[in-house]
């Protein structure tokens, strides 16, 4: 399953996932892959979600152009999205 998060709290969603489900989490940045929080020891500042936020990737993952995640989410490539409040019109 592939599955957009959201700036802000969806991007929380990430560290609450059953390692053992198969679902690629994609980040509007341009990572598809996305992983839990980094250890403090394993941080990379350059490796960032669309918030901001250090992430890490997950074995597999991969990165691509904002223009290529947009095709993915206006394409219907996903299976779910999680939106903050402030990100619904």
């Amino acid at each position: 399953m592939n599955v957009n998060l959201g700036i802000g709290i969806p991007s929380l969603c990430v560290n609450f996932i059953d390692p053992n489900l198969d679902i690629f989490l994609q980040s509007e940045n341009g990572i598809l892959g996305l992983g839990p929080y980094p250890p403090e020891d394993e941080i990379d500042a350059d490796l960032i979600s669309a918030g901001k936020q250090t992430v890490s990737v997950l074995k597999g993952g991969t990165f691509l152009s904002s223009s290529d995640t947009f095709g993915m989410i206006r394409g219907s490539h996903l299976d779910l999205t999680v939106l903050g409040g402030m990100e619904v019109s």
